[in-house]
Formats: C-alpha cells, structure tokens, sequence
C-alpha cells in the first residue's frame, strides 16, 4: 500500500494530543496537516509559552524537538487511525546534518515536513526541513527507534 488517500481537512481535524505520547507543557507541534505513509508534515505557531522559546526566539533545541515530534504524529496517526493500535513510544537514536538558517521569532508560524528515507526493525530514518514564511529555517537527518506496543 503506497497511499492512503486521507484529506488534510481531517488531518487537521485531530487533535494532535491523541497521536503524540508527549503532553504539555512538551508538545511542540500544533496541527499535522498532511499524511502519507512516507511523508508526513505540521504546522506550529511559535508562542511566547514555549518553554524553548528564549528572548522572543524559537530555539534549536525546539526546532529538534518539532521535528522529533512531527515523525512521531505521523506513527502514532498511523498506529491510532488506521491501525487501530496504540500510540508508540519514540526515542531519537541519531541526528546528523542539524542545520539552523535562522531562528523563528513568537508569532511566527513554521511547517515541518518530514519524509521517511526507510523503516526497518523498528529503526525510521528520515530526512525533515522547517520552514518559516517560505524560508527554509532548519534540516537535518534523524533516526528513531520506536518502541512496539502489542
């Protein structure tokens, strides 16, 4: 199964807490707007509360974690809606090639978009690209680990 053809208007519909085993104040994704089985992608207002927001700015670290993040919506979409299991645990085993154009500023909205390289023995490698107004503010390669749920 290549595709699975699912509109963004019900993507954006979920709530992103039922995909994510994260909570607050450590959710660092606002909607997923798009799905694929290998592509996934959100979008997030940057918000003055973001507990990686320092002196008005989005951090790295917060850039990292949305992008963690972003893979983990899309398993735990996957996991919940179409394979009517429970959401898994991810735990992030590499990141390689982190590059940081620039720092999203409050108020600002970023899209991440994430797409998955290969799958194998509970092993993701993926590719992901942030970015803000049109720019291109972060990439990087991350592999995760995802812990199966039975």
């Amino acid at each position: 199964m290549d595709t699975i053809n699912i509109t963004e208007e019900y993507i954006r519909s979920i709530d992103v807490h039922t995909v994510l085993p994260q909570q607050e104040p450590f959710v660092m994704i606002g909607t997923m707007t798009h799905f694929e089985l290998m592509t996934s992608t959100t979008e997030t207002e940057i918000k003055e509360s973001n507990i990686f927001v320092t002196d008005g700015q989005f951090s790295a670290a917060g850039m990292m974690e949305n992008i963690a993040q972003t893979c983990a919506a899309r398993v735990g979409f996957y996991n919940k809606y179409i394979l009517k299991k429970e959401v898994q645990v991810g735990f992030i085993g590499a990141i390689r090639n982190y590059v940081v154009n620039e720092l999203p500023k409050v108020g600002s909205t970023i899209v991440t978009k994430v797409d998955i390289l290969e799958e194998i023995f509970g092993m993701t490698l993926a590719t992901a690209e942030i970015k803000c107004e049109g720019r291109v503010v972060a990439t990087a390669e991350i592999k995760l680990s995802v812990r199966n749920v039975e």
